[in-house]
């Protein structure tokens, strides 16, 4: 039997991994580490390579090249059992109810979580008896997200878990992800949302065309990214060509219905705005935000 090494925080490891289909390279020697007790985002266009990592990571797609790490050893049934998924899309059994299937997937490990604990904590038991084509997508969801759990996981993998919910099944299973975090669980998450990136994750990998082109904190990459602020104003304000010359320091553009100003100062930008007798009715002040972010570096909208 071997005995694993005492390492560092560094739970899952990704180094070097290079995946080809045909003339196409998925992802590109691309290295990603995973911190115990922590929540990675990892965002990109579509296409950047984010689900052929993912599978890579979880040991479902060899890479061509590289390897994965798991607490400094290669992959094995050991990682096999401390590792939930919720994935993107998951086929369940129509005439199943809630119950059966929580029971069908504990079953299926050694030492599965109390099933009452799993039911309590996502708060299951209103649809305990549904069968699982009866069930509402945030229901849908918040089932998905026990299964992930049943094994009781070290490490758990989301992948976009919100999409199609609406706003308020969204709130809810992000407060269910912080909660899981909360309990000392690592979480790799992939999202199409900002907001969610930022309310849930301590670090984000943004990839693009198969690469990590950045990481960090949220905080600490729109700080590395950005040194200005946004000031925003209705287009029927002013003319552009009048709040350029009352702000030379700032960078005006307009786009649609609206005039921007970035700015590394505010105050002088107001004032100048109000020298100049522009209308600052309708002005916003807007700090940079990871879409900002995620423009700047991909040159694209996150949807797309």
């Amino acid at each position: 039997m071997r005995t694993r090494p005492v390492t560092t925080d560094i739970l899952l490891a990704g180094r070097g991994l290079t995946k080809r289909y045909g003339d196409l390279v998925a992802v590109n020697d691309l290295t990603l580490e995973i911190r115990a007790g922590t929540c990675l985002g990892l965002l990109g266009p579509n296409g950047a390579g984010k689900s052929t990592t993912l599978e890579m990571l979880q040991g479902l797609r060899a890479p061509d090249a590289g390897e994965v790490r798991w607490r400094g050893m290669p992959l094995d049934n050991e990682f096999r059992l401390r590792h939930g998924t919720q994935f993107q899309s998951t086929a369940l059994i129509d005439f199943q109810t809630t119950r059966e299937m929580l029971e069908l997937f504990a079953a299926f490990y050694p030492a599965p979580r109390k099933l009452d604990e799993l039911i309590e904590r996502l708060n299951l038991a209103p649809f305990l008896d549904h069968q699982a084509m009866k069930l509402s997508g945030g229901q849908r969801q918040r089932l998905l997200l026990a299964l992930a759990l049943v094994n009781d996981p070290e490490i758990v993998f989301l992948d976009e878990p919100t999409t199609g919910l609406d706003p308020q099944a969204r709130r809810n299973l992000w407060d269910l992800v912080r909660d899981i975090k909360r309990e000392g669980k690592t979480i790799l998450l992939t999202t199409h949302y900002m907001e969610e990136a930022e309310y849930l994750c301590d670090e984000l990998a943004i990839m693009d065309h198969g690469r990590v082109i950045a990481t960090g904190t949220p905080q600490s990459l729109l700080r590395d990214h950005f040194g200005d602020t946004v000031v925003r104003l209705d287009a029927c304000a002013a003319p552009l060509a009048h709040v350029a010359e009352a702000c030379p320091h700032a960078g005006v553009f307009a786009d649609g219905d609206h005039l921007f100003l970035a700015t590394n100062d505010v105050a002088r930008t107001l004032a100048q705005l109000g020298g100049a007798g522009i209308d600052l009715a309708t002005l916003e002040v807007k700090p940079r935000t990871l879409e900002d972010l995620f423009l700047k570096l991909t040159g694209r909208a996150l949807r797309e």
